[in-house]
């Protein structure tokens, strides 16, 4: 039986210095699978490793799909979603288990799930047997235009977030929009944090574009989610295609806006699920345009102007929204960032507004100028 081929599929491609793969976006891709992953599939062994919430009609169409290729053998492993299992345990326990499965050099991983399962899955891949190939299929609106794209695979450790990990770019991304269809609201809304960090940092016009159109993409209009998803994943190819490793002084440490706060929040929150990725850098980029307005860099219109539409589509932006029980400090969250990757020699590494659609990175910072913003008033 053959496969239904999928429709108004839109390719963008990411162009290294010695390789390049394909980024497929469309409505039916994870059903046709076997026809899009073809030429990669050709008799070899595949390892699935899902999302165990993944159980459902999605991975029965994608084992569907794969058992209907010429892969000589398709297996599944599941994990557990969300950061508190991006960990040492759960990578060692999939590598045991891939490992159990008879795994040779030409093995092909698929990781198919949120953020957390392409970066643990990646890494995974970028490890065993000294690195096999893979592909990405991911499930959730931040995965499709952020974690799966651009080679950065790692786990958490208790001192921060993707500390341990490899650069392992993928073979090609299939991202399936329908898939959003089913996703929870509030991942859809942290997926879309990641949407307008694009425009924000260095598209102004797809930022105003968004802000336009940013309700019909959360409310599941095709159309608007396919562009969203298209043009966030062609922002991020070229940044990556100029920058593939994040070297010092390259453009791809922009695309952590938002980030430097976000994960210390995240951290400080204990990857236990009640602050998401996408929820983290909304208030993060947030607390970047006011420190940037603080310095003189951007004006508070353009700050508000972003705050503004955040929330208006339904994210919180603001330190007082999280959860009010937590016992953090500005001190707290400042003794996170200066352990986050990004630091250089001890000093917090920011990515701060010029204004909207411009974004540059300073390390230059003085902390007290950012502690003032990292207060939250005591619970009642």
């Amino acid at each position: 039986m053959n496969s239904t081929a999928p429709s108004d599929i839109e390719t963008v491609t990411v162009d290294l210095a010695d390789r390049r793969y394909e980024i497929r976006v469309g409505a039916g891709l994870i059903a046709a699978a076997d026809r899009e992953l073809a030429d990669l599939i050709d008799d070899r062994q595949l390892v699935v490793i899902a999302d165990e919430g993944l159980t459902g009609p999605h991975l029965s169409a994608l084992q569907a799909a794969l058992q209907r290729s010429a892969a000589r053998r398709v297996d599944t492993l599941t994990t557990p979603a969300g950061e508190s299992g991006k960990t040492f345990v759960q990578y060692q326990d999939l590598c045991e288990r891939a490992l159990a499965l008879g795994i040779d050099r030409r093995t092909l991983i698929v990781a198919f799930g949120g953020g957390v399962v392409g970066d643990l899955a990646g890494f995974v891949a970028a490890s065993l047997l000294r690195g096999l190939d893979f592909i990405q299929i991911p499930t959730t609106l931040l995965a499709q235009v952020d974690s799966s794209v651009g080679g950065k695979t790692g786990i958490n450790t208790r001192h921060g977030k993707n500390l341990v990990g490899a650069f392992h770019q993928p073979r090609r991304v299939l991202i399936d929009t329908t898939v959003l269809d089913t996703l929870p609201p509030r991942e859809l809304l942290a997926g879309y944090a990641e949407v307008a960090k694009y425009g924000a940092l260095g598209d102004c016009g797809f930022f105003e574009w968004l802000e336009q159109h940013g309700k019909a993409v959360i409310d599941g209009d095709p159309d608007a989610r396919r562009r969203a998803i298209v043009a966030s994943c062609r922002a991020k190819a070229e940044v990556v295609a100029g920058d593939e490793r994040e070297q010092a002084g390259g453009r791809r440490a922009l695309l952590n806006l938002g980030h430097t706060f976000g994960h210390a929040l995240e951290a400080m929150a204990g990857y236990d699920g009640s602050l998401l990725h996408g929820e983290a850098v909304a208030v993060g980029m947030v607390l970047a345009a006011r420190l940037s307005v603080q310095i003189g860099a951007c004006t508070g219109q353009d700050a508000e102007r972003l705050t503004r539409h955040l929330s208006a589509v339904g994210l919180r932006t603001e330190l007082d929204q999280l959860d009010p029980t937590r016992g953090w400090t500005a001190d707290d969250l400042l003794a996170h960032m200066t352990k986050d990757k990004k630091a250089r020699d001890g000093r917090i590494v920011f990515v701060l507004l010029d204004a909207l659609g411009e974004a540059r990175v300073r390390d230059d910072i003085d902390p007290a100028q950012a502690r003032a913003l990292l207060t939250r008033p005591k619970a009642a």
